[in-house]
């Protein structure tokens, strides 16, 4: 093994994904915002001002589907380099860091279609080509998407088959002269099907050999259906694909024939990965319009920002948006030290390194769409009666967000997805996950200790995490215990089982930062940040106990379900923290500065 490769290895091993259930991660050692270079700002900012000097004077022609703005946006974004951030630099790209391109993504949020149009293109519709392309592949088709000469799309879904993706019936049969593949099928709900240049789509050759193509919409037998009548994301393209006879070029098959699967599931993985960081632009996007209507609407007298009950609002936002924004980029962090140094046409181990995550990509999808999803729940409530009115912003980021809870696989699917994952690690021994449940009875059965630790920043909020790590493990344990190999059969169990997870993921990238930022700056400066992460913490712990009773109580009875209900009060067991008054603190400060203040 070479030097760079055995670099490689131990960088990608360093921190093993899951591994944040077993183990503690020192504060030091995690990616937050504030560790963002020059370089990372500035792609931000450069996205940020494209977003409000190009589209938003747009979004009234775009929501009414004038899509040749929507194309001339898009070249007007690649003279930016802002569609060939992915791209490697020996194709026309950018070829920047991971951390970038969630930059990109959170700002672009700034309008959920103009995003979703983007995304579609640089993400979904690129991605395919930049990981599993051949070199002729990728020098064709690369430098002209990295400008917008052409635009790409993902064509997957199917009237019949959406979960289950490997259900579909479009078929592929190679031409008599092996020059062709011949496409017969319908895909659905694809994004940028009204301009589109390319469509990368996946058939069954010879019905039953999963596999995937690169279909130009000039080919014969190529079109599409009419624009979808849909509740969100109205700027953007949504029609079907239809392949009647379609002639493909037999050097348009992507990959190997029957492997399919294999690029179809990397790219949902890194979707999911950069869906995270669009719900951070999204909440913070909401935010700041709520301030500024909270600031400017009155009743009885004076501003409903100075009212207890929207200030809880406000503070709710924005303490949840730092939660998600601390995982995103936590997460970031992690892949990018996991690819750090590798060669960029090295396209597997590139994949690898993202793949190391593949449990972290699901939570902050899972965690980031339903933030959102409440963040524009909040923001139309705050603007009351206006909020329901398609004249203000509210109702718009409203019907956009609930999407994103059904992209790169429903959160339904990735919650089972999670503890599935975890599972198969430990069974495969890449994750000590079985030796932590067994060390975890062990402690059980001793008496607790009484010790007093040391009293630092956040030290209660330490235990308080750890402990949420041990009922993760508790109930794991107790689950694979009674079901086994029929685990996988309990679905509830699972779902359960992912949210506490994704909860104690949420904490702990929570109190990390926070505790980075306070060990930086000291604690005066991070008394928002302190207060914020008590609350969180607070408040999780509290979801974590709801949570384990109710899975508890499903999986063991009598003496043995008391027993463990006791176990389970011994890690949640907390002082409650005066949540009320830390809110109030953190929406007097977001109103006045009139934004996102973390």
């Amino acid at each position: 093994m070479s030097k760079t490769a055995e670099a490689r290895d131990i960088k990608t091993y360093a921190v093993k994904g899951g591994s944040f259930l077993i183990k503690d991660t020192s504060a030091s050692d995690v990616f937050t915002p504030e560790d963002f270079t020059e370089e990372q700002r500035m792609i931000a900012q450069t996205t940020y001002d494209f977003v409000q000097g190009e589209v938003v004077p747009n979004i009234g022609e775009l929501e009414h589907k004038n899509f040749d703005i929507a194309v001339d946006l898009l070249r007007k974004a690649g003279k930016l380099g802002l569609l060939s951030v992915d791209i490697p630099e020996k194709y026309s790209g950018l070829g920047l860091d991971k951390v970038c391109s969630m930059l990109v993504g959170e700002n672009l949020a700034l309008y959920g279609s103009f995003a979703v149009t983007h995304g579609g293109h640089t993400g979904i519709g690129c991605w395919p080509i930049i990981y599993f392309g051949t070199e002729e592949q990728k020098s064709h088709y690369l430098p002209k998407f990295a400008t917008g000469e052409l635009i790409g799309a993902y064509a997957l879904t199917e009237p019949h088959s959406g979960s289950d993706a490997l259900a579909a019936k479009t078929r592929a049969v190679l031409s008599e002269d092996g020059k062709y593949y011949i496409l017969n099928g319908t895909k659905m709900w694809i994004t940028n099907a009204g301009f589109a240049d390319v469509f990368i789509t996946f058939a069954k050759v010879d019905g039953d050999k999963f596999s995937c193509f690169i279909i130009e919409k000039t080919f014969p037998g190529v079109s599409t259906g009419k624009e979808e009548h849909k509740m969100g994301i109205l700027g953007s393209s949504t029609r079907t694909l239809e392949l009647q006879d379609a002639r493909v070029p037999a050097e348009n098959l992507l990959g190997e024939i029957g492997k399919g699967h294999i690029i179809a599931f990397n790219v949902l993985n890194l979707g999911r990965f950069k869906l995270g960081a669009a719900a951070v632009g999204g909440s913070k996007a909401a935010i700041k319009d709520s301030v500024a209507y909270a600031l400017e609407r009155h009743q009885f007298g004076k501003p409903i920002a100075s009212f207890g009950a929207i200030k809880q609002k406000l503070a709710e936002m924005a303490i949840r948006t730092y939660a998600l924004e601390s995982m995103v980029y936590r997460t970031a962090g992690l892949i990018d030290s996991a690819v750090e140094g590798v060669d960029p046409d090295d396209s597997h181990a590139i994949l690898k390194g993202v793949e190391e995550y593949a449990i972290e990509c699901s939570i902050n999808k899972v965690y980031g769409s339903e933030t959102l999803d409440e963040v524009v729940d909040e923001m139309v409530q705050i603007y009351g009666g206006y909020g329901y009115s398609e004249e203000y912003p509210a109702a718009r980021a409203y019907r956009d967000s609930r999407i994103n809870r059904i992209f790169e696989g429903t959160n339904e699917i990735n919650r089972m997805l999670i503890p599935g994952m975890l599972m198969k690690r430990a069974m495969k021994g890449e994750l000590a996950l079985m030796p932590a449940v067994q060390k975890l009875m062990e402690e059980l059965l001793s008496f607790p200790s009484f010790e007093e630790e040391e009293e630092t920043v956040l030290s209660e909020e330490i235990k308080l995490v750890r402990n949420a790590k041990k009922v993760a493990l508790m109930v794991a344990g107790l689950a694979a215990q009674k079901y086994m190999q029929n685990l996988t059969d309990q679905q509830e169990l699972l779902i359960g089982m992912a949210d506490i997870v994704m909860e104690v993921y949420a904490m702990e990238s929570m109190l990390l930062r926070t505790l980075k930022y306070v060990g930086n700056n000291g604690e005066e400066r991070g008394s928002l940040r302190i207060e914020a992460t008590r609350t969180f913490i607070s408040d999780g712990i509290d979801k974590i106990d709801i949570k384990a009773k109710s899975m508890v109580a499903s999986i063991t009875e009598g003496d043995m379900l008391r027993t463990n209900l006791a176990a389970l009060k011994r890690f949640t067991k907390h002082t409650p923290y005066n949540t009320i008054q830390a809110r109030q603190k953190i929406a007097t400060a977001i109103t006045e500065v009139g934004r996102y203040i973390f």
